[in-house]
C-alpha cells in the first residue's frame, strides 16, 4: 500500500489548480498560490518526486481518431497464477486499443476499457486478442454508450472539503 504525503495548505493550492489545467505556466501558479516563482517551481517538483503527481497526459478524442465504438470488457484468467497473468497484462497494455485496464477482485479478473472501429472490429479483438488466449477462459462484452468525465479528485477550494 502507497503512503500518504503529507500536504501542506500552499500543496494542495497548486494541486487544485494544476488539476484542472496542467499546462498553467509558473509564474501564473505562484502569482494565484502567493508564493515566488522559484518556491512554486520547487513544490511542484517535490510533489513529482514524492509521486503525488503522476504526470500530464493530452486526452484525445477516440471517435475522431477512427475508434467510435467503446466497450468494456470483463475478463475471466484461468489458472490465475502470475507466471500467465504477467504475459497476459503485458499483452494486453500494448494493445493500442486498450484505454484503460483494472485488476479486481471478484467474478472477473479484469476489466478493459477499449475504443475499436466498429462491431467487427471488436468481434476481431475479442476473437483474435482474448479468447484465443489459452489462459482467458470467460470474456464478456459491454457496449458503452455514453461517457462522463468526473469531477476533480480535490475539490475547487478548502471550504469545499468539509461541506
Amino acid at each position: 500500500m502507497t503512503e500518504s504525503v503529507v500536504l501542506d495548505p500552499v500543496d494542495l493550492h497548486l494541486l487544485r489548480l494544476l488539476q484542472n489545467d496542467a499546462r498553467t505556466t509558473y509564474r501564473d501558479l505562484a502569482a494565484q498560490v502567493g508564493v515566488a516563482p522559484s518556491t512554486c517551481l520547487d513544490r511542484v517538483t517535490r510533489l513529482r518526486r514524492s509521486g503525488v503527481i503522476l504526470g500530464h497526459r493530452l486526452k484525445l478524442d477516440p471517435a475522431k481518431l477512427g475508434r467510435g465504438l467503446q466497450a468494456l470488457l470483463s475478463v475471466q484468467v484461468r489458472p490465475h497464477r502470475r507466471e500467465l497473468v504477467g504475459p497476459f497484462v503485458e499483452r494486453i497494455r500494448a494493445l493500442p486499443e486498450s484505454l484503460t485496464f483494472f485488476h479486481l477482485t471478484g467474478p472477473d479478473d479484469y476489466l478493459i476499457h477499449v475504443a475499436v472501429a466498429d462491431m467487427t472490429d471488436l468481434q476481431r479483438l475479442v476473437l483474435d486478442e482474448f479468447t484465443s488466449r489459452r489462459e482467458v477462459a470467460r470474456v464478456e462484452t459491454r457496449l458503452i454508450f455514453q461517457q462522463w468525465d468526473c469531477g476533480p479528485l480535490l475539490p475547487s477550494s478548502p471550504s469545499a472539503q468539509s461541506g
